[in-house]
């Protein structure tokens, strides 16, 4: 399958951003496009892999860029950064947003994409779905769940998935249970998924391997094979 591949700058507002797109160019019309949102260490080999994996699929994949120059690789900034964004939902969604009109500017898209983030991506794309942003999907996987403005019903129009690890430290059952309790009230469509014996960013193979993060081969092919599921049945 020939995939077209290519780094695209560009910016929201005043900050500098590169972004990462892959695409089938063999498929004979514009396919659904999919935002992926990388991890807390930024647009890494992980994030472009996955987007390589999702054009593979039969899908634009456009991994966004929500730091900006000058930010990945300096742990403090990274921090800092991470909490900004964190702190502040418009902002949050107006840097990802930049990220899909990239995408637009390559390829015409003429429906809803689907967010699909890792870790700090995945906390990401649900503060996307809860602040009302159009989107046909979202997935989560061993994404932050909690947030400090929770979905209200009516709000959240995208389906969910959720991918989890069952031993995540990070994120424990209770903040689990509450995001189901969260989404149960909104009256959204969603599922999670948990795996077994799998720790945080179980689908980061190169690591960083940190306290509470651990590769899991098992839960990384489930989880593929249930966003390959999930993105089919979305755009059926």
């Amino acid at each position: 399958m020939p995939l077209h591949t290519c780094s695209l700058r560009y910016q929201d507002g005043e900050t500098k951003l590169t972004g990462f797109f892959a695409c089938d160019d063999s498929l004979p019309a514009p396919p659904p496009g999919i935002l992926v949102i990388h991890g807390g260490a930024g647009l890494d080999k992980h994030a472009q892999g996955r987007a390589e994996w999702l054009a593979g699929l039969g899908y634009a994949a456009f991994a966004c860029d929500m730091y900006g120059d000058s930010i990945a690789g300096d742990r403090q900034r990274v921090v800092t950064h991470i909490n900004e964004l964190r702190g502040d939902r418009e902002k949050l969604c107006c840097r990802a947003r930049a990220g899909m009109d990239a995408m637009a500017s390559l390829l015409r898209i003429d429906r809803p994409v689907t967010a699909v983030g890792y870790c700090f991506g995945g906390m990401c794309a649900l503060e996307m779905a809860r602040a009302g942003v159009e989107l046909a999907a979202v997935v989560s996987v061993h994404g932050g769940l909690d947030t400090r403005e929770r979905a209200e019903p009516g709000r959240v129009m995208p389906k969910i998935l959720v991918c989890h690890g069952a031993l995540d430290p990070h994120i424990p059952m209770n903040q689990v249970n509450s995001f189901a309790e969260e989404m149960n009230h909104a009256g959204t469509n969603w599922q999670l998924i948990i795996y077994g014996g799998a720790l945080h960013g179980f689908t980061h193979e190169a690591g960083p391997f940190l306290p509470g993060v651990a590769y899991s081969p098992q839960a990384d092919a489930r989880s593929r094979a249930a966003i390959r599921d999930f993105l089919a049945e979305v755009y059926a």
